[in-house]
């Protein structure tokens, strides 16, 4: 390869290498400091998900993950999910969507 044709690779480089991991580190440091920093406003997501007890749901977090699994108990502060005979807790704070699965009728 010539040096001019790598030399004409490095701001590609520079871009997915450097400038984009930043800017997702960023924006995934100033979603979760606006979370934490919600304090009280948090019942309406405490409220909505009591509604989804005993149901199989996909949970949304606010970093792009999602959890499934039967919602057993949900608290000021946590959602317990079970799945397989194992339970997880997810922290209230972090939850941005709660979707229920539904079952195909046949």
């Amino acid at each position: 390869m010539e040096p001019s044709t790598i030399a004409s690779f490095i701001p590609i480089w520079i871009l997915l290498f450097v400038i984009l991991p930043a800017q997702r580190r960023r924006r995934r440091t100033i979603l979760a400091n606006t979370i934490l920093n919600k304090g009280l406003e948090n019942k309406e997501m405490f409220e909505l998900a009591k509604r989804f007890i005993e149901k199989e749901c996909i949970i949304y977090v606010f970093d792009g993950n999602q959890y499934t699994g039967v919602i057993k108990e949900v608290n000021e502060g946590a959602i317990l999910i079970e799945k397989k005979g194992t339970a997880e807790a997810i922290n209230l704070s972090f939850v941005v969507k709660i979707k229920e699965i539904q079952k195909c009728k046949k």
